[in-house]
């Protein structure tokens, strides 16, 4: 995995989209890890000034800095004060800021949507406007992080987190050419209520979600998922009544003659050394990754059909710790390093 040559500086940074679920989890882990500084905590330029523990009170303590309004005057504030932005924002507020962060010469870690998708065509169907910089598109590396082949630039795209959940499950069968040419991989995951964010709707309060499926054929992560795997999918995201988490079930078809040993040996080749996914012998829980930056994968073959589990916190694994760890390797620190303990939001 590249890496910018590591350094004993500390590496200033600041998070815009702190007072949401993703970012304050950024704010906690940016104030866990020793070789990052957390200098600065936005939030949306509406709101007022207030203390991080007072919106996350378990952090009073930990994570003290005052989350205050954005607006475009700050990058001056900060230009040349912090090295690294991340962005836990809506895609098209993203994809606004982010060329200005980098004009000012900050790294830029997006979390958003903005950037992930290769094609600025598919941005009008699956996010509802249209590309204003598809030219950062190109620019922009992709940071799915245990398959990352390339150093990462300025400007980093976070994966989605179904996306993780699915890429990490299938990829290993993917690249090892063990599934039939046409197969399209069905797949079907479940999201805790903290996927939808911190801002209330009826729709996803604790109290009315039940277990429901949504999006079909037209989710945002769906062309995600299918840049990855180089192959159509079908997905379908459901849902759930509990607080964080995805739970991801991938089907799919394997090549004739291809062995269980064959399957086995794909998942332990690609994930052999990669700290951060765990391959089970039995099918994993939502609960037992909580709060945790882990992917936990688990498979089962019936003669030519596979079923992929895959569980992560959405949360982290699949938003904020994802971010941490590209930030880890873009400035040459341990990959894991501020990823250890709970979160913000918990059952």
């Amino acid at each position: 995995m590249s890496s910018q040559s590591a350094t004993s500086s500390i590496i200033r940074s600041a998070v815009l989209g702190a007072a949401g679920y993703s970012g304050a989890e950024l704010c906690v882990l940016l104030a866990r890890n020793p070789h990052f500084a957390l200098c600065h905590a936005y939030a949306s330029a509406g709101r007022q000034a207030e203390s991080f523990s007072s919106l996350y009170p378990r952090h009073r303590g930990q994570v003290d800095l005052l989350v205050e309004p954005w607006t475009d005057a700050e990058i001056e504030n900060i230009k040349g004060k912090v090295d690294v932005a991340f962005l836990a924002l809506p895609h098209e507020a993203s994809e606004e800021v982010a060329p200005k962060l980098m004009a000012a010469g900050i790294v830029v870690v997006d979390l958003s949507g903005a950037f992930r998708l290769k094609d600025p065509d598919l941005y009008p169907k699956y996010y509802g406007y249209t590309h204003q910089h598809p030219e950062l598109i190109n620019e922009a590396v992709y940071s799915l992080m245990e398959w990352l082949d390339q150093p990462l630039p300025q400007l980093i795209s976070v994966p989605g987190c179904y996306v993780t959940a699915a890429s990490l499950a299938l990829l290993p069968l993917v690249k090892a050419g063990l599934l039939t040419d046409d197969n399209i991989p069905v797949i079907s995951a479940t999201s805790g209520v903290s996927g939808a964010g911190r801002k209330a709707a009826l729709s996803t309060s604790f109290c009315e979600v039940g277990l429901n499926a949504y999006g079909f054929f037209k989710h945002r992560h769906r062309p995600e998922i299918e840049q990855n795997l180089g192959r159509k999918v079908v997905f379908t995201p459901h849902l759930g009544n509990f607080k964080r988490g995805i739970l991801a079930t991938s089907v799919v078809t394997l090549k004739s003659g291809v062995t269980a040993e064959q399957v086995k040996a794909a998942f332990e080749q690609a994930y052999t050394g990669k700290p951060l996914v765990r391959l089970l012998s039995t099918s994993p829980n939502v609960a037992d990754v909580a709060g945790t930056p882990y992917c936990d994968i688990f498979w089962q073959i019936d003669g030519d059909q596979v079923v992929v589990v895959s569980a992560l916190d959405n949360l982290l694994k699949g938003a904020a710790a994802q971010a941490m760890q590209a930030a880890n390797v873009k400035f040459g620190k341990p990959e894991t390093a501020g990823l250890l303990g709970g979160g913000v939001c918990h059952e």
